[in-house]
């Protein structure tokens, strides 16, 4: 026998209350009681019927979310409501409970209570944050449209972009916008649209219709394919009065798809507005500046022309310089001169020649004519030449020569 204690009993009911689909994500109607909220925010509550009752707690980032606490008609004693939550086990006294994440009146339609539930979750989740938002390219190049090829919505969005801005090319993912499976389609021919890579922005569209009509719009699958869109992506789907989920969690909302173009792309005429604007401060820019840069030139050139001397005094100075030059250059070749002859001076007198005249003799080796400058060089009976200052004469070396003391 298997003995359990109370917290492992309330832990187990915990995990099937969280493993069940339908008590995990449900909708109970009942009539407010007992409520009550506490300081941080929380409201606590009771839903109860003729036949029964359950406690329910709304915690305060839900109620904010939701705006029960400034709905005259969300949260009061006595008001029949319907509300979403989770069904979950308050272990420490063990009480069943409610945690409540949206109230609406009852009488509210399904698609409504829906359409609330999803916003509050989506919204939660980040994905209307205002500050992901995206602004559109100024010149888009290539826009993606996501339509129905059957309609007038294509068309409006044809000939608006035509008339406004020609050059842009338009590629259509085509889907179902209304019925059984619509969702799937839209949300897929947004991912499709996606894989391009090459799109500057995303148009998603249909035109008007009832809550069922339109109600692909605001499945969370279509929600989640535009959060996660790469281009910005413009939602127009209706009229101006509808709003769906779509056009929450899209970068740019328009009221129309003949508008969503609009917004999609420049106005040519505009922009030749804006072009030929530009053209003319330009010219007059250009024309001011060259005027200003003429008038600063000329009197530039004035100040040069006052401040230039007299021919005449300009030749009368170039002659004074070339007679100094040219004196300079003669002072300058006769001093090179002198100091040019006196080195040849000197250099010939260290010439052999010299040498010669001042009794001296060159004595050469007869087989060779070499130079002999040892006596180690010669020997006895070897045959030699003897030049002195005016000739030469053959000598023979009749014995070993003597070493200098």
């Amino acid at each position: 026998m298997q003995v359990l204690t109370v917290g492992q009993v309330l832990s187990y009911l915990q995990s099937l209350l969280g493993a069940d689909r339908l008590l995990g994500d449900i909708w109970i109607s009942g009539e407010v009681s007992n409520l009550n909220r506490s300081a941080a925010g929380h409201a606590y509550f009771t839903l109860k019927d003729a036949k029964a009752q359950l406690r329910c707690v709304m915690f305060r980032s839900a109620s904010a979310r939701s705006g029960a606490y400034d709905n005259a008609e969300g949260l009061a004693n006595g008001v029949a409501v319907v509300a979403h939550g989770r069904l979950a086990v308050y272990e420490a006294r063990g009480d069943l409970q409610l945690v409540v994440d949206l109230v609406q009146p009852e009488g509210a339609g399904r698609q409504h209570l829906e359409f609330q539930r999803l916003r509050a979750k989506l919204e939660a989740e980040g994905l209307f944050d205002p500050a992901r938002k995206r602004p559109l390219p100024r010149f888009p190049r290539r826009i993606g449209v996501v339509t129905s090829p059957r309609g007038a919505v294509l068309h409006d969005i044809q000939q608006v972009v035509g008339r406004r801005y020609p050059i842009v090319e338009l590629v259509l993912a085509p889907c179902q916008v209304q019925g059984e499976g619509a969702a799937a389609t839209i949300a897929a021919a947004v991912q499709k649209l996606n894989q391009r890579g090459d799109l500057d922005l995303i148009i998603v569209a249909r035109g008007g219709g009832s809550l069922e009509e339109l109600w692909p719009f605001n499945e969370e699958t279509v929600a989640r394919a535009i959060y996660a869109s790469k281009a910005p992506v413009v939602s127009a789907v209706g009229h101006e009065t509808d709003y769906t989920i779509a056009d929450l969690v899209a970068d740019v909302r328009a009221p129309t798809p003949s508008a969503a173009a609009a917004q999609a792309v420049p106005d040519r005429q505009e922009l030749l507005r804006t072009l030929e604007a530009h053209r003319r401060r330009l010219q007059d820019g250009l024309g001011r500046l060259l005027a200003e840069q003429r008038r600063l030139v000329e009197g530039d050139a004035r100040r040069a022309q006052a401040a230039l001397p007299s021919p005449a005094r300009l030749r009368q100075a170039t002659d004074e310089l070339l007679r100094e030059l040219s004196a300079w250059v003669a002072r300058s070749i006769s001093q090179r001169r002198e100091r040019l002859q006196g080195r040849l001076a000197h250099l010939q007198s260290l010439g052999p020649q010299s040498t010669l005249e001042r009794g001296y003799a060159l004595v050469y080796q007869g087989s060779d004519g070499r130079l002999v400058t040892s006596i180690g060089e010669v020997s006895a009976g070897a045959e030699v030449q003897v030049r002195v200052q005016d000739g030469a004469f053959p000598a023979q070396v009749s014995g070993p020569g003597e070493p200098n003391p």
